[in-house]
């Protein structure tokens, strides 16, 4: 529960309920803190005082609404950080995050969870995941589906030169989905050696420290003046967006995914650059078949994201090492798991 600025506590709650014919109640073996999280943390997003927190979930089926038809219990599921009906028009050109009847879900920092929509939220994997897969199964909720949207609205395809700026979690699934798309070059813009370390992991060619427009003329150096292919813009401040646009070529394309806070755009600046900007809200729910098929495969393990885990009870610790930059993300147990 956040209560005001880095004042997060850990309570007792009732257990979600069943509200709505359309709900479903999940037990989560795992859960975790997201970047985004670190907004209203530090205070600089508006929030209630004593707002539950955690938008990132996959669990076990407890529980269905009498409406639910396509969800039975003990399924393991996976769901997105908006709930949304994916039926209606948003829905089915895949933008599910735009949905017509879309709902925030919130409060996942939890040992259950209550999901609306869950028809059209959940996707129940095709077998029970082992307790390796669980971590990466949570991240596909939503830091791994925002670093496939990143790259997709990117444009990212093989041979492609592509740059990631922001090293959180996001942009180092921004990092492995790129390459898993087939980019032949990926530039990672980061400064801190962990990150480096797992983003070369994921498939990162080149590192690149330098910020700001330092950063976009290193970018150029090693573009030979031309710029990249597709940029992920995967942090959300005026600094990040400018790098991202200014370190694409005319014709190239930004995908933006960190939350805008600050951000601004200059109408005559961006004619001039022919470049294509797609972001938002990642449409997580259209790609979470996909991700699913590629974990159990072992394409992919974004579940090496969380380098810090803790009891659910500790989670005030989990938020400070995240502000503090000790952690890229924090993995929650709630007792007994």
């Amino acid at each position: 529960m956040l209560y005001g600025a880095r004042d997060i506590r850990f309570e007792d709650r009732a257990d979600p309920t069943i509200v709505e014919p359309t709900d479903a109640i999940i037990s989560l073996p795992v859960t975790c803190i997201c970047g985004s999280d670190l907004w209203p943390y530090r205070g600089v997003s508006p929030f209630p005082a004593g707002t539950p927190m955690g938008h990132e979930y996959c669990g076990y089926v407890e529980e269905v609404g009498r409406a639910v038809t396509s969800l039975k219990r003990g399924q393991f599921v996976i769901g997105s950080f908006f709930a949304s009906d994916n039926t209606c028009p948003h829905c089915q050109h895949g933008y599910q995050t735009s949905c017509e009847y879309k709902t925030p879900v919130g409060g996942a920092q939890a040992p259950r969870l209550r999901v609306p929509l869950a028809d059209g939220t959940l996707v129940a994997t095709r077998d029970v995941p082992n307790a390796d897969h669980i971590p990466s199964m949570l991240a596909l909720s939503d830091v791994m589906g925002t670093g496939w949207f990143a790259a997709d609205a990117a444009n990212v395809k093989p041979g492609a030169t592509v740059v990631v700026v922001g090293d959180g979690a996001v942009g180092l699934l921004g990092v492995l989905s790129a390459k898993q798309m087939g980019a032949e070059r990926i530039i990672a813009m980061s400064r801190h050696d962990a990150r480096q370390k797992l983003a070369r992991e994921f498939g990162a060619t080149d590192i690149v420290t330098e910020r700001g427009d330092e950063g976009v003329e290193r970018i150029k150096q090693l573009t030979n003046g031309v710029g990249a292919d597709s940029v992920l813009e995967c942090v959300g401040t005026q600094e990040s967006m400018m790098q991202a646009i200014k370190s694409t070529r005319p014709g190239g394309s930004v995908g933006y995914v960190g939350v805008p806070h600050g951000v601004t755009l200059d109408g005559a600046d961006l004619f001039f650059r022919h470049v294509r900007l797609l972001g938002g809200p990642a449409p997580v729910r259209r790609y979470l078949p996909q991700l699913i098929d590629l974990v159990f495969a072992g394409k992919i393990n974004p579940g090496k994201v969380f380098d810090l885990v803790l009891p659910l009870d500790q989670v005030a610790e989990g938020y400070r090492a995240m502000d503090e930059r000790r952690a890229i993300k924090t993995l929650l147990r709630p007792s007994g798991n």
